[in-house]
């Protein structure tokens, strides 16, 4: 069924992307071929949050590493919980579109998977109540203690709040609201259980750890994710972090990398919903006109990806015309403020400063 999926989406899952033009999968070559041979394999179809990182080659191959070898990938935890954990992280960020995609893949892994409804509705009233408002939690600033789970399901637990903390940024910027169709009220149900049937079929496939660690190079492991022990999954995150932050200094202005880091280092500092704005101009004010469109940009990315706007991606481009630039900067905004999470849901204290 993957394979026949894969291919039968091949096409429309691309139109879901804005921005930025992915590389379409009969133009795919060298490490583009290689992730999305393996996405299309382990995850069923060219999932768009992935495929939108491909104008940026190694961003892509980071991503999919982080995301495979946390959600995909057979473990402990097993995929309902990891499931569970992505869709009340993407529900905290204001994510709907992985809202859509996870808790239809959540509905999907239960016992008569397909029924009706999105499975985030009810997440806190059902078994993954305490699951949900654990990986919920709206600051990475101050340990929230462990996930009410298993000593040995803490890694993938984290990783996967701590990738979907990534991945919703990202799907924020470039993605329209939910990749299920427009649908008339009266036929939304039907279409909501067949996602969930579909997707509950592709996440019960068995899926061993550690294929895509292969797609980047090896990386010294960041004081950050001493919560991830010494797994597959730590080795993942330690080079997709690498290869992110690498492209960072490469594309984003010294300048803004500095106050990015700076403000997310902040347990003071960030705006919630429309204070985002003011909050924003003041923050900028302090970089040279040139580094202040890259600045708005990487600063909503970190901190409210849902109010990055058309004419906020034109000014950048303005600057910095490449889509690789554009998915590069973003990715590393994104990861920065993601990061973060791991150790405070791991209820690891006093962490250095990843990004000092």
């Amino acid at each position: 069924m993957a394979t026949l999926l894969a291919r039968a989406t091949r096409r429309t899952v691309l139109a879901h992307v804005r921005h930025v033009r992915p590389v379409a999968p009969h133009r795919a070559d060298g490490l583009v071929a290689q992730v999305y041979g393996q996405v299309e394999r382990d995850f069923g179809m060219l999932a768009p949050p992935v495929a939108l990182h491909s104008p940026a080659p190694r961003v892509l191959a980071a991503s999919w590493t982080m995301l495979r070898e946390t959600l995909v990938a057979t473990g402990p935890a097993g995929r309902p919980a990891k499931e569970a954990v992505a869709a009340a992280v993407s529900a905290a960020n204001r994510c709907p579109y992985c809202v859509d995609v996870h808790g239809a893949a959540l509905v999907g892994l239960l016992p008569g998977g397909g029924g009706a409804g999105p499975a985030v509705a009810g997440l806190d009233d059902g078994p993954w109540g305490p699951l949900a408002r654990w990986a919920r939690r709206p600051s990475p600033h101050g340990p929230a203690g462990p996930p009410p789970a298993p000593p040995d399901q803490l890694p993938e637990l984290v990783g996967v709040a701590v990738v979907f903390h990534y991945l919703n940024r990202m799907v924020n910027v470039f993605l329209r609201d939910s990749p299920l169709p427009d649908t008339p009220s009266v036929a939304r149900g039907v279409v909501q259980r067949t996602a969930a049937r579909v997707m509950g079929a592709l996440a019960r496939r068995p899926c061993p750890p550690g294929a895509a660690v292969v797609l980047l190079p090896a990386a010294p492991r960041p004081a950050d994710l001493v919560w991830a022990g010494p797994t597959v999954l730590a080795e993942a995150l330690a080079r997709g972090y690498a290869t992110i932050e690498d492209g960072g200094r490469q594309v984003v202005p010294a300048g803004v990398r500095e106050l990015v880091a700076a403000r997310c280092a902040d347990p003071k500092d960030g705006p919630t919903g429309i204070s985002a704005r003011p909050w924003l101009e003041d923050v900028v004010a302090g970089l040279s006109p040139v580094e202040r469109p890259a600045g708005r940009l990487a600063l909503l990315t970190a901190f409210a990806s849902y109010q990055v706007t058309d004419a906020v991606v034109a000014d950048f481009r303005a600057h910095h015309p490449g889509d690789d630039a554009l998915v590069t900067l973003t990715a590393w905004a994104a990861l920065t403020a993601a990061r973060r999470y791991g150790p405070a849901l791991a209820g690891v204290p006093d962490v250095p400063d990843p990004t000092s």
